[in-house]
């Protein structure tokens, strides 16, 4: 038999929750001292005390810690539910993460509004590119819907290339266009989802070699073809007038750049003509050092 106090220390609690758990019934002292009234606890308790807080730690309610006890789960079963529960803060957290760097950017919008030099955009044509791809769609065009869609794209891709022997000729291209049926939203400024194609640059001749069905060469500019290899190679055209500015660090902070270009945009005649097309110039694992060249198709307002 322990007092409380030492059953507060082997279970690193405090003596106050532990009265607080005997008032609701939730954790009974092994036996009270009808005359003095101090409680006493037994080792045995400690297992259901370590659910206690483990439950409480999770989020749970001491109503809801209550009800999951008292269906006397197994160690497995409990085990089973803390995981589910973890994941669930694991999730929450990540997304937390994801808003706050969201947050960070539109700061870092606020803070350089009027920086950009007319010196920092080039006006240019952009040349045609065969490239090796795989699509996916995002909820809406936003860093925080595109990152989580063309993150694993990429992974993939680079997977299925080296599994081939294709080695990439030159840098990734992502390009985005409105999901079919969807463009309508766009035009009235809602969040219509994107496809978003994940690229890098290839050769006809390293695809025929791992034994690509179609090498892109032939096929209709901008429309996919299967290679039998598990990606799509695609001849994407270049872009006759694009409004070109070096983003530096991750996309996650791509907005201030982003807007600054279309404050270059609009203060220098042109119009946007369409998604704005993303060369990663450098990618090391370091994202802080990335370097993308953002390709806004333009034309004259």
């Amino acid at each position: 038999m322990f007092t409380i106090g030492d059953f507060a220390r082997y279970g690193r609690v405090s003596a106050r929750m532990l009265r607080h758990y005997d008032a609701i019934g939730l954790l009974r002292p092994a036996r009270t001292d009808p005359v003095s009234g101090y409680r006493f606890y037994e080792a045995a308790q400690l297992a259901r005390l370590n659910r206690i807080i483990a439950l409480k730690d999770l989020g749970f309610s001491l109503q809801q810690v209550a009800a999951i006890l008292a269906e006397e789960l197994s160690a497995e079963e409990l085990r089973g539910m803390l995981r589910l529960r973890q994941a669930e803060l694991e999730a929450a957290l990540t997304a937390a993460g994801a808003r706050l760097t969201q947050v960070e950017a539109r700061l870092r919008t606020i803070e350089s509004e009027g920086r950009m030099s007319a010196d920092d955009v080039v006006v240019k044509r952009t040349g045609t590119v065969l490239l090796a791809e795989l699509r996916g769609v995002a909820a809406s065009y936003g860093p925080e819907d595109i990152g989580p869609v063309i993150t694993p794209l990429y992974a993939e891709l680079c997977r299925l290339l080296e599994t081939a022997g294709v080695t990439p000729a030159g840098p990734g291209l992502a390009y985005y266009e409105a999901v079919a049926g969807d463009a309508a939203a766009h035009e009235e400024g809602g969040d219509g989802a994107v496809v978003v194609h994940a690229g890098l640059a290839v050769t006809s001749e390293a695809l025929a070699k791992a034994g690509a069905t179609h090498d892109g060469s032939t096929g209709r500019p901008g429309v996919p073809d299967a290679t039998g290899l598990g990606f799509d190679v695609v001849t994407v055209p270049g872009l006759e007038c694009a409004a070109t500015v070096v983003h530096r660090g991750p996309m996650s902070r791509i907005l201030p750049t982003a807007q600054n270009l279309a404050h270059w945009i609009d203060d220098n005649g042109y119009r946007s003509a369409g998604y704005a097309r993303e060369l990663y110039l450098e990618c090391p694992p370091d994202q802080e050092k990335w370097v993308t060249e953002i390709q806004e198709p333009v034309a004259r307002a």
